[in-house]
């Protein structure tokens, strides 16, 4: 079995949810080495989450950001947690809601995603900054 893992540092991006599948495939090229295996993408950060979904229409993504929004919504009077900004216990929340990892199957060399789905980097803080991902991935 073959193991390869690689940090992958990501620049600073709005709050919101962004499509990062090709920074990931390009931060890992022995992939390609595989003909069957998994691939996790694991984030660093309790504030930011990742998730797999749409990656063709963007109203996708908008409406993620408009649902968290909702159910995590920021200035309640109810949080303790609020010395770093209005918006850092929502993010808490939301991260917690969509987790810090995702598994993706691999398949001759490529991630088995399917025809309509890509990585999301789900941005819960309006200035959360640079965010860190380990990618590893494993298999024959």
């Amino acid at each position: 079995m073959k193991i390869f893992q690689q940090r992958l540092q990501l620049r600073e991006r709005s709050r919101g949810f962004h499509l990062i599948t090709d920074e990931v495939l390009r931060a890992l090229p022995q992939l390609k080495e595989l003909r069957v295996g998994m691939c996790q993408v694991f984030i660093q950060h309790t504030s930011a989450s990742l998730t797999i979904n749409e990656n063709a229409d963007p109203t996708v993504r908008k409406d993620f950001e408009m649902y968290f929004s909702k159910i995590a919504p920021e200035n309640d009077p109810d949080y303790q947690h609020d010395y770093e900004g209005s918006d850092d216990m929502p993010a808490h929340l939301k991260a917690s809601l969509l987790g810090a990892s995702v598994m993706i199957p691999v398949t001759n060399g490529h991630l088995a995603l399917g025809t309509w789905q890509g990585i999301y980097l789900c941005e819960h803080r309006n200035y959360g900054g640079s965010r860190t991902l380990m990618i590893t991935a494993w298999g024959e």
